[in-house]
This record gives structure tokens, sequence and C-alpha cells, in this order.
């Protein structure tokens, strides 16, 4: 990447770091930190470790599931490799606003590995279809369970939530269906090519758009292929229900065993459904207010917000950092080699 590609990366992380230390302000404000440092020195560990665990398997999954679909199409890739897509994804989709980074650069990426866009682009179009599928299917029917727990406002955000997933869901699906609006996709692709000024993008956006018709053939290829869409579907159904059991490991970290993993896992998928959709960057701010609010029932008052910063370090804030070290890593590595 160009200098110019880095510098719109920092300020996107600098706003995604305002963001966090604003979110912490109004959760610490009120409350004694000496308090909250205590409860946290006082976790159990193992049950933090598997949380840990839990969100590795889910960006594992991901890069399963990528590959899963490039392997169909033809394209020789290694788990480590998708895996590091994944973790490329989750870093960008949680530095940009409403997620807007995270597949453009995994294309990108993925396009430096010698991998065809139109195959990338599709690959992704299935796992975000997927993942849009899972997430309002087991979203819906937890609000039926855990109903009790959501209050009028929550409720609200909830049907926009679900709205702005079922809406981005109806685009995935006419994206994979349709020739026209899949040329408007790789389209979107190569204008964050020219925003990060990437080098050679002149020569690259003619080489994607000759590609469309590959992307087209592709797709018919994988409508096809049921058994292939059921794979990826189910191992989107135990990733994300992984992803979710986070909330419960959090829970019995913090000395907690009322309620039972079901319970709290449902709530969480309550949780990402009514936050995904909101345009911040990683959610953040409102994923945590969200958190204190569907939570507060489960946890006693001066133990939700010690809950809150555990679980979103667990589930989020470590694994951002993670993702950015293998970015730069990866960086690193890609320059070294032209050398």
């Amino acid at each position: 990447m160009k200098k110019g590609s880095i510098k719109k990366i920092i300020r996107n992380f600098v706003v995604f770091v305002g963001l966090i230390f604003l979110t912490f302000w109004v959760i610490l404000k009120d409350q004694s930190i000496t308090e909250i440092l205590d409860v946290l020195n006082n976790v159990t560990m193992k049950y933090v470790y598997i949380g840990i665990a839990c969100m590795a398997i889910y960006l594992v999954l991901e890069g399963v599931n990528i590959r899963r679909t490039l392997k169909a199409l033809g394209e020789k890739t290694t788990y480590i490799q998708c895996i590091k897509y994944s973790l490329i994804g989750f870093f960008f989709s949680s530095i940009t606003p409403a997620a807007s980074g995270g597949q453009p650069m995994q294309i990108y990426y993925m396009h430096k590995d010698k991998i065809k866009v139109a195959n990338s682009t599709l690959a992704l179009l299935i796992n975000l279809t997927s993942m849009q599928i899972t997430t309002i299917s087991l979203a819906i029917f937890s609000l039926i369970v855990n109903y009790k727990f959501m209050n009028r406002v929550l409720i609200i955000l909830f049907i926009v939530g679900i709205s702005l997933n079922a809406t981005a869901l109806g685009l995935l699906l006419i994206g994979i269906l349709s020739k026209r609006l899949s040329k408007a996709l790789i389209k979107f692709a190569i204008m964050f090519l020219k925003f990060f000024r990437v080098k050679n993008r002149y020569s690259k956006e003619k080489k994607i758009l000759k590609e469309l018709k590959l992307y087209q053939e592709s797709a018919k290829y994988v409508k096809k292929n049921k058994a292939l869409m059921l794979k990826i579907f189910i191992t989107t159904i135990i990733q994300f229900s992984i992803y979710y059991s986070i909330a419960y490991w959090t829970y019995r970290s913090l000395g907690f065993n009322s309620n039972n993993i079901f319970e709290l896992t449902t709530m969480q998928s309550v949780l990402f459904a009514t936050v995904s959709g909101i345009p911040s960057p990683g959610a953040v701010g409102v994923s945590e207010g969200a958190f204190i609010e569907i939570f507060r029932n489960i946890y006693p008052t001066h133990m939700i917000k010690s809950a809150t910063l555990l679980h979103r370090g667990i589930n989020f804030y470590l694994f951002v950092l993670i993702s950015g070290i293998i970015v730069i890593i990866n960086d690193i590595k890609s320059r070294k080699e032209k050398i």
C-alpha cells in the first residue's frame, strides 16, 4: 500500500481508539475504578481462557468456510492463508464504519495471493449470506426465549438491527443470483482499490472486470452445489453458537452459575443482532451499552460494568489487537518478498 492508504488506515484507527476511550469514560465516570479492578483481578482465569479459545475458534471457522468455497471454485489455498483472511477481515471491519472495510480488504489481500477476484468475491458473498441467515434466525428465536429481558428501547433497536441485517441479506442474495448487481459489487471492490491508492490499480481494474464472467459462471456452479452450501451453513451455526457462548464463560469467570449456557448464549444472540447493523466502527459504545441493558438482570448492579469490560475484552478488543499485529506482519513480509 502507498502512504496515502496507510494514512487513511491510521485515521480510521485513531477514530476507533477515540471511540474506545469515550466508551470507557462513559462506563467508568460514575464507577469506582478500584472496585472494577478488584473484580477483574479475582476472575477465574480458566473460564477466561475458554472464552478466548471460543473467539479463536469463531475466526478459524470463518477461515474454514472461506477455504471450502475457494477450493470448490478451483483455488489452491491453505487453512493458514484463509484464517489470515478471516483475521484481516475482522481487523478492517472493526476499524471502519458499518464494517465496510472488511470484505474489500480481504479481496485485496486474496488478490495479492493470486486468487481471482471473481472467486474471492463470490466466496465472501456466500460466507456473508450464511452469516446473515444465521444471525437473523438465531436472534428471532432468542428474542422469543428472552423477551422478558428486553425493554422498549432495546426492542426498537432490535427491530432496527434485524431490519438492517435483513436488508443486507437481501442484497447478498441478489448479488449471488443477479448478474447486474454482481457487476456493481465488483465495481465497489474496485472503488476501494482506488480509495487506498493501490499500485497499478488501473490495470487491476481491467483485470477485475474481465473476471466478471468467471464470477457468474462460478456462481452458477455454487448454486447447483447444494451440499457445499449446507456444509457452510452448518459450520456457520456452530461458529456463531460458539461465539455467543463467550457471554456464558464471562459470566462463569466472575463467579456466577445461576443461569445456564443456553440462557446466556441466546441473550448474546439478541445483543449481536441488535448492534451488528449500527454504523459505528466495531459497534464500539453501542455494544457496551446494549450489553449493560440486556444483562442488567443477570449481574448485580455493582458487577455489570466489570462484566461488560471483560466480555468485550475477550470477544473484541483482544482480537482487534491480535488481528492488527497479523496485518502488520503480513505487510512486512510482503514488502520483504518484493525486495
